[in-house]
């Protein structure tokens, strides 16, 4: 429970209807607490935690002004949304955002009324909040609705075409253009530069203001400073490109200045039709090493807010990640083909060794999956190796780019794909549960999936000189500690690899779930089978077992529909081969967040739920156990 003793004013705060009885004059002393209860609630939790800080006064003005959760109000992106849920109705249990059974870490439609959509993905907030204003407006429904987006948010192409769209149809709706300069990293590319300048622009916006309130309109002079105005706008900040599009443009403003804040938002409250206000915000506001290290400070574990956060000792074995980022440092070094693409995740795709090593090589295309896709598949037509390092999850936005741009032309692009399987913490919106289901039915697509560190980097040398398309998807987080070569080589293309040769079952594995799949094999007195690839499949190898084998169980940290385990299936239906298999892998529902550890007895893959799974499917196996269940 909060201290009221300390924080006497956010204590009587149980939801924005308390905010909004408050005088504005108040409100500066709420967005001091609020700001200290977010640091000392994250530092004792872990949590986003910049983006949060960046957006304290911002929200509170948003609650105060507008009447949520009648009016709607839609968050992008959501690691924004802290402080929003401390306002309404969930600060005493904002230490649990995160775990199992705590709230969710973005916007959740079930989780809160205040939630009006659904937030992982960024870039999503003017398409929503379109979508909502459209359909108010087909009720007669007189509400607001209001999009806030930031943190890099607005580099991605669907934030242009909704407001493409919402010009051209005249919603009444709002976009808050959250202006901090970063994502997780530092904002690039020529919208950034533009918006910048804006940075800039202020004493100029103050002076033009006056000037306007000076001089009449219908005098020569008015004329004259208006035409003058338009050009000046294009110069210093990004009016004219929202206003060409169709919404009427406030700003930039000081989006840390309550009453700058406020009397802003109710000029554009009732403004008709489509507007954007622009406001400046510093991520990590109010904690001075988070403003100054905002990338260290974008996200954290508990740590002392008098100590900052202190960095550990790396872990004793190195992350997949990790492996990654140092093969694509060899393999750039042996090849001068190798070009890098990100899409705004240098730091969580570990790339930051790389783009300081190969800058020339190196591209960071903001929040555009689409783009860095399509952008690769443009590089290996004349001659380049690109390799795309990107999320599993975030690979799905550009799974058309994938198909279309990449596999239909069967172009040299090697996909390195971060996060897949079980993430965890984050929840649902970044599990990396389908991308074996969604590319395992592209033609000329191969797929890898490492058992271990070592089997990641010789994974990667092998998707990477196999001419073609090629993903190479691998966990988050640390391996079993195998030690990683130094060198480049390459794996037997398309060769599963047998680990054990037991009776009755065999076990076929595909990527992370070796380890559980072993100690199973162990047990059940089984065969046990390290896939390897997905595609193409060791056929061979499938139809051997069959021969010799009772049953098969597949293992996956994948959907089970349409997944890995489905293609062992497939071929032994091919073949016309009819015997008993079970697929374990994630079930047919979102799995909510909590530790990986957590989602995995979830999705019943952890061991008692694999064994318990094994037992029910094959009653005459458990006479076969070596050790005792």
């Amino acid at each position: 429970m909060i201290d009221s003793t300390r924080f006497p004013r956010l204590a009587h705060i149980d939801g924005p209807a308390d905010l909004r009885r408050l005088p504005d004059d108040a409100l500066p002393a709420v967005a001091n607490e609020l700001r200290q209860y977010l640091i000392e609630s994250v530092a004792s939790s872990g949590g986003h935690f910049g983006a949060g800080l960046g957006v304290v006064e911002l929200t509170v003005a948003l609650h105060h002004v507008f009447d949520t959760p009648a009016d709607r109000l839609v968050w992008d992106v959501g690691h924004q949304c802290y402080p929003h849920k401390i306002l309404t109705g969930r600060r005493d249990r904002i230490t649990t955002i995160k775990k199992k059974g705590g709230l969710a870490p973005f916007p959740h439609r079930e989780e809160s009324e205040y939630d009006s959509f659904g937030v992982g993905h960024s870039s999503t907030s003017i398409s929503a909040a379109l979508g909502m204003a459209i359909a108010a407006q087909r009720k007669g429904d007189p509400r607001k609705i209001v999009a806030v987006i930031g943190d890099g948010a607005m580099t991605a192409g669907m934030a242009f075409e909704a407001l493409n769209h919402g010009g051209d149809v005249e919603p009444d709706m709002l976009v808050i253009l959250n202006d901090n300069g970063m994502s997780i990293s530092e904002n690039v590319g020529g919208l950034t530069k533009m918006m910048a300048r804006a940075m800039a622009s202020r004493t100029l916006n103050t002076w033009r203001e006056r000037a306007k309130r000076a001089i009449p309109k219908q005098s020569f002079m008015g004329r004259f400073f208006q035409r003058w105005e338009e050009h000046a706008k294009g110069m210093f900040v990004p009016s004219t490109l929202f206003e060409e599009l169709g919404f009427h443009y406030t700003g930039p403003i000081d989006g840390h200045n309550l009453p700058q804040l406020l009397a802003a938002l109710r000029t554009v409250k009732d403004l008709p039709g489509p507007r954007v206000l622009h406001v400046i915000t510093t991520k990590g506001k109010g904690y001075a090493r988070a403003e100054k290290s905002q990338i260290e400070y974008h996200a954290v574990g508990p740590f002392d807010p008098l100590a900052g956060v202190v960095k550990k000792a790396g872990p004793a074995k190195p992350t997949y990640t990790d492996v990654f980022g140092d093969w694509l440092c060899d393999m750039a070094a042996a090849d001068e083909r190798l070009l890098g693409i990100t899409p705004a995740m240098r730091e969580g795709s570990g790339l930051v060794k790389f783009s300081k090593r190969f800058p020339e090589r190196y591209f960071d295309v903001a929040i555009a999956e689409q783009h860095a896709v399509t952008l690769a598949a443009g590089m290996a037509c004349e001659g380049a190796k690109p390799v795309v390092a990107i999320y599993s999850t975030f690979l799905q936005r550009a799974y058309d780019q994938a198909i279309h741009d990449v596999a239909l032309q069967n172009l040299d692009v090697t996909f390195a794909i971060d996060r897949a399987g079980v993430v965890g913490p984050d929840g649902a919106t970044h599990a990396g549960s389908f991308d074996l289901s969604f590319l395992r039915c592209l033609p000329n697509m191969a797929i890898m999936a490492p058992a271990d560190e070592r089997e990641c980097r010789a994974m990667l040398s092998t998707g990477f000189l196999h001419d073609g398309p090629a993903a190479i998807r691998y966990p988050r987080g640390v391996g079993l500690g195998v030690p990683v070569s130094g060198d480049l080589e390459t794996i037997p293309f398309g060769k599963a690899e047998l680990r054990r040769r037991g009776r009755g079952m065999a076990f076929l594995s595909f990527g992370a779930m070796l380890a559980p799949a072993a100690a199973m094999a162990e047990e059940f007195d089984a065969t046990l089978v390290n896939m390897r690839f997905v595609k193409p499949l060791d056929e061979a190898m499938i139809l051997e077992l069959a021969q010799g084998h009772d049953a098969f169980v597949t293992f996956e940290d994948n959907a089970v529909a349409g997944g890995a385990g489905s293609a062992v299936a497939e071929c032994l239906a091919a073949h016309g081969i009819v015997m008993p298999i079970l697929h374990l892998g994630l079930p047919d529902t979102y799995l909510e967040h909590g530790s990986r550890e957590e989602v995995l007895s979830m999705a019943g893959l952890d061991l008692p739920g694999i064994r318990n799974a094994i037992r029910a499917r094959f009653p005459q196996a458990a006479g076969r156990v070596n050790v005792a269940g």
